[in-house]
């Protein structure tokens, strides 16, 4: 894609994509989302390809989102997201290694959240009409305050998790999670309340 062809600013992007409406394949917003996603990789890959201190990666994830990221912020690498300026971080975050962050659509974390080993979290959907597979329809993860998101877990598209809520290892999350609630398997379902 001719970078010259690409019109848009980033904070024009995030608001078409946080209003969820259909991205078209080929459209400028998906000329957007390309050039974002060029940036996101190389910045993933210097995350991902040497040893940073604490102040390096707070520095790396700052320029990744595009938001300056607290201090007390703490992640493993390796680290990927195709994206990295809809991604919204709050105090005391830990993502721990292999993790993988689709946030085009908008991932909101809150503060005090753990995020386990290998976590995928994806923000859009493709087309169902397979005349138009390739046009996107992007929706929001929203992740409260002291969530602990156990190992592998996968969290769809438009889910929002309650805080204080624990997602058990291996579950895929494809609706809405209450505060203070333990979920867990495939789909996720309640277990109990804390």
């Amino acid at each position: 894609m001719d970078a010259c062809q690409v019109k848009m600013t980033t904070k024009q992007f995030i608001a078409i994509m946080d209003s969820g409406d259909l991205i078209v394949a080929g459209s400028p917003i998906h000329a957007k989302m390309h050039e974002l996603s060029q940036e996101a990789i190389r910045i993933t890959m210097q995350i991902n390809n040497a040893y940073h201190n604490h102040e390096e990666i707070i520095a790396l994830m700052s320029e990744l989102t595009g938001t300056e990221i607290h201090e007390s912020f703490a992640m493993f690498p390796p680290f990927y997201t195709d994206c990295g300026k809809n991604l919204r971080i709050g105090k005391r975050v830990f993502i721990n290694s292999g993790c993988k962050f689709q946030d085009q659509g908008g991932i909101t974390i809150g503060d005090d959240v753990l995020v386990g080993h290998n976590c995928v979290i994806a923000t859009l959907n493709h087309a169902m009409d397979p005349d138009h597979r390739g046009d996107m329809i992007p929706a929001p993860v929203h992740i409260g305050n002291k969530v602990w998101i156990g190992a592998n877990v996968i969290i769809l598209q438009g889910v929002t998790i309650g805080d204080g809520a624990v997602i058990a290892a291996g579950a895929v999350v494809n609706r809405d999670v209450p505060p203070r609630t333990i979920v867990g398997g495939v789909p996720a379902k309640i277990i109990r309340q804390i």
